[in-house]
């Protein structure tokens, strides 16, 4: 596979429109989304910002690189973009970045796709290259500038392949790796082969990409290494290592500073790393997250692990009721349907699944893999208990940090016990302690989350307007994130004790937001440009099947003016659902349930009106465009 494959033309943008990183990187996803690449750019934008954070993908020389491995990608592409006069892009070196290569790689990507990647990233690394792009007329002319940068490469990689190596010469090793392992892994390793050939070195570089670890280092090359460097963003074997002068450093690090690295490892400035324990190098950089940040981490691994089960499910019974009756998986019932109770029956299992999974993987994103079955079994009697989405929470917790407490007791065993410890101890007194922590507490808490339920209904009944504010403002203030996810839980669960009302307007102000957007862009088309009236457009498709999280970037790009239009219009939209006493037995689907919904038309009627209103309210605050 050739480089111009994967680098399409009808996806280039010769002349980005936004002047701001997170502008660009939407304005990029938009283009994705447009020709079909991707098919959920929420998702994919999660990634691609998730890898953001842990460092910038401005690599520097005016270059950036977002990217992201993710099931959101249908067909694996590069996205180029250029913007002439540059912009601050948070690039290592402090420099406007004027290239953008946004990568949208399939999780679980070939390695014919991630090899061709590779060679992109080391054609960055070239001046020349980049001068050329930068002047390069039309998409055409890129094209045609990657096609030939693609045969130096190729022919640079069989000269390597035949060069014979001077054993005289001092021996470097290294490791390089990134979280996705489709790019600084293979341009940190290209860079620190190119400087080590102009100093005269020899060295030899392992890459852990995303199709594994590649010219892996043997024993006998780290016995004769005068020093290692590991420049990584994410776990890598490292007790091979022991005894050995070690550099541990952020793979961007040897992208930008190769000759640094290896001057300071060929002087032996790495500490003598010891397998027992990590090593201390004043080159380590350790991320530190609040404690909020942290509970606010584990919960939503636990939460978006948990969702596909419910959205799964609930549409399975969704269809079921819709298609069939809402009783027709009785048997008793004169509607009874084979078939529609066998939905029922798949759904259901896929909506009890709900609280064991959010417990498990909140467990796991605390005290990785080894808790994992431990968080199962604690959500596993947390739901059969009665203790619910509560009890998943405060199960999940205690059996992630209880098996960190294990791997702390255990850490003098010896080296020789540790497949025990993974196989046997962990799952044995992880799961025998969470049971019997889930035996004392599942009473107590069934009994707060019953009690949780009953204020909720009583409130219901009591106050519809200001639970239906409530609920419009928590769904519209983060569209997916927590805060909505707290408010559509609850009316999962309240759903399973036979409380179809709730969920109704919490359906309806998950609904609103997208909608919010078509009828800002269709009313109001000079305040909006070309990517966003599109995305509108599409959005009034994602609203209407229950997918808040097409609003956005649209809150993104203006939240001052976006976000309080949506709480606004999805606030009214719950209201008057509640007032229109309106039940959605359904936890998804949007208005694929409508044919199981008491009163549809008057639900679609305070959707729409909520949607109106915030519409109008959203566009009549922006500024014309020409303005």
């Amino acid at each position: 596979m050739k480089i111009s494959d994967l680098l399409k033309k009808e996806i280039m943008i010769m002349d980005l429109s936004a002047d701001t990183k997170e502008g660009v990187i939407d304005e990029m996803i938009a283009k994705l989304s447009e020709k079909n690449m991707i098919n959920d750019p929420v998702a994919f934008k999660q990634e691609i910002m998730n890898r953001e954070e842990l460092s910038s993908t401005g690599l520097g020389d005016g270059i950036a690189m977002p990217h992201a491995k993710t099931s959101a990608v249908n067909t694996p592409c590069v996205l180029f973009a250029r913007k002439s006069q540059g912009l601050d892009y948070d690039s290592l070196d402090g420099q406007p970045a004027y290239l953008f290569f946004m990568i949208a790689a399939e999780d679980g990507a070939n390695n014919t796709h991630i090899e061709t990647l590779a060679n992109l990233s080391r054609l960055l690394l070239k001046p020349n290259f980049i001068d050329s792009l930068k002047a390069a007329k039309d998409a055409d002319e890129v094209l045609a500038l990657v096609e030939a940068g693609e045969a130096e490469i190729n022919e640079a990689k069989k000269e390597e392949a035949n060069a014979v190596v001077d054993q005289e010469k001092p021996l470097v090793i290294a490791v390089t790796a990134c979280p996705t392992g489709i790019a600084h892994t293979y341009m940190a390793e290209d860079a620190l082969k190119e400087q080590a050939k102009k100093m005269g070195v020899n060295i030899r570089v392992e890459t852990n990409g995303s199709d594994g670890a590649k010219n892996v280092l043997t024993k006998e090359e780290i016995e004769k290494a005068v020093g290692v460097i590991v420049a990584a963003d994410k776990n890598v074997e490292m007790d091979r290592f022991d005894g050995k002068h070690l550099l541990k450093t952020p793979v961007s690090e040897a992208i930008r500073n190769p000759k640094g690295l290896i001057n300071k490892s060929l002087n032996k400035e790495g500490n003598i790393f010891k397998a027992s324990g990590e090593a201390k190098s004043q080159d380590d950089k350790k991320e530190k997250t609040s404690i909020g940040g942290k509970i606010y981490k584990d919960v939503m691994n636990g939460v978006s692990h948990m969702l596909p089960f419910v959205v799964g499910g609930g549409v399975l019974i969704a269809i079921s009721f819709a298609v069939f009756g809402i009783y027709s998986f009785k048997p008793d019932d004169p509607s009874y349907n084979a078939f529609s109770a066998q939905l029922k029956d798949i759904g259901g299992l896929a909506m009890g699944l709900m609280t064991p999974v959010l417990a498990a993987y909140i467990a796991q994103s605390i005290g990785n893999r080894p808790a994992l079955v431990s968080g199962f079994v604690a959500g596993l009697m947390a739901s059969n208990g009665g203790a619910g989405f509560l009890g998943g929470i405060v199960g999940g917790f205690f059996a992630g940090y209880l098996v960190v407490l294990l791997e702390k007791l255990f850490k003098a065993l010896p080296k020789a016990l540790d497949g025990l410890k993974a196989i046997f101890l962990y799952p044995l007194l992880g799961v025998f302690i969470t049971g019997l922590f889930m035996s004392v507490i599942v009473s107590p808490m069934a009994g707060i989350n019953q009690s949780l339920m009953e204020f909720l209904k009583g409130f219901q009944d009591s106050n519809p307007i200001l639970l239906g504010l409530v609920i419009g403002c928590m769904c519209a203030f983060d569209m997916g994130g927590p805060v909505n996810k707290a408010a559509y839980v609850t009316g999962t669960v309240l759903l399973g004790e036979g409380n179809t009302a709730f969920m109704a307007g919490v359906s309806a102000a998950c609904i609103a937001p997208p909608l919010i957007t078509t009828v800002a862009v269709l009313l109001f088309k000079n305040r909006f440009d070309t990517n966003e009236r599109n995305a509108g457009l599409v959005n009034f498709i994602l609203g209407s099947t229950h997918i808040t999280e097409g609003a956005i970037p649209f809150v993104a790009k203006d939240p001052l003016r976006a976000m309080p239009s949506m709480m606004l219009g999805s606030s009214i939209a719950a209201i008057l659902t509640y007032l229109f006493g309106v039940q959605v037995p359904a936890p998804h689907g949007g208005f694929l349930v409508l044919p199981v919904v008491t009163h549809p038309f008057l639900w679609v009627l305070a959707i729409a009106i909520g949607s109106v209103i915030g519409g109008v309210v959203l566009g009549a605050t922006r500024k014309p465009l020409s303005e």
